[in-house]
């Protein structure tokens, strides 16, 4: 390895370690809305990108982990992703027409099954591309659509979420930035905001050899996604992860790692 690769590799751990010193407490905007009432918050609609769909899709393993659980039963996830897109290539009003997605289920050995008529989701996950809402020229459109999404929700009574989304691995400050512009848009259209950004952040903290990434830099490895999916199920039920033995075939110690991190961040962010 040459030395100006070396020395990259090591600027950039350095980098982490320090942001991460300051982003793990996050004590810049605060969260308004801190939780969803898990009875009426079962059926969820995610609305992004690769950054959901890779590893066979983040909504999956959060389906997943809620079965594990026990919690009644598992929380029902349907993914609408495109490649590459911000959240304003997507049509909101579209996916919610009625008799449209989630009329009808695969369950069981791949039997449909046709779900009650009407409203088919409680609460929509929704994601900007994962730079979107800090670069100049597309900061105003994530927090217009933003707007435009969470008020086209609120008639059908159906609770708005935001996937706060994780830094380039080698860019970590964007983790403090698209903090902030979550928070600030979670804030303004009372949305739940969920902190997978700060929980990558706490764990290249805790464990800077730990590979949260694909080769890209950009989308997650299968830890990544475990990752972000304890935290997505934490936020959501409001109920600890810690402990839960759907692993997504990851060793048992990381598992449980990446979920003790995925809690001790929602407790930092939402001040519980």
């Amino acid at each position: 390895m040459s030395r100006s690769v070396v020395h990259r590799v090591v600027s950039t751990i350095v980098a982490w370690m320090l942001l991460t010193a300051s982003v793990v407490t996050f004590a810049q905007t605060r969260p308004e809305v801190t939780r969803l009432d898990p009875e009426t918050a079962r059926s969820f609609l995610w609305v992004g990108n690769s950054f959901f769909y890779y590893n066979n899709s983040m909504h999956g393993h959060v389906g997943a982990l809620s079965a594990a659980a026990g919690q009644g039963h598992a929380l029902r996830g349907t993914s609408v992703t495109i490649s590459g897109s911000g959240l304003d290539w997507h049509d909101m009003a579209s996916y919610l027409r009625p008799d449209g997605i989630g009329r009808y289920s695969f369950v069981g050995n791949n039997d449909i099954r046709f779900n009650k008529p009407g409203r088919q989701f409680d609460a929509v996950i929704m994601m900007d591309c994962s730079q979107c809402p800090i670069h100049p020229e597309l900061k105003s459109a994530f927090h217009e659509t933003v707007k435009k999404d969470a008020e086209i929700l609120s008639r059908q009574g159906i609770q708005a979420v935001l996937f706060m989304s994780w830094a380039y691995k080698d860019k970590p400050e964007m983790t403090q930035q698209l903090a902030e512009q979550y928070t600030l848009a979670g804030n303004a259209n009372h949305a739940l905001v969920i902190p997978a950004g700060l929980a990558f952040a706490r764990a290249i903290a805790a464990r800077p050899d730990l590979e949260l990434y694909q080769r890209d830099l950009r989308h997650p490895s299968i830890a990544g996604t475990y990752l972000a999916a304890a935290t997505v199920l934490g936020a959501v039920t409001g109920k600890s992860p810690v402990g839960n033995t759907y692993t997504a075939g990851l060793d048992g110690e990381l598992a449980r790692f990446l979920q003790q991190t995925a809690w001790d961040t929602l407790q930092s962010y939402y001040g519980h």
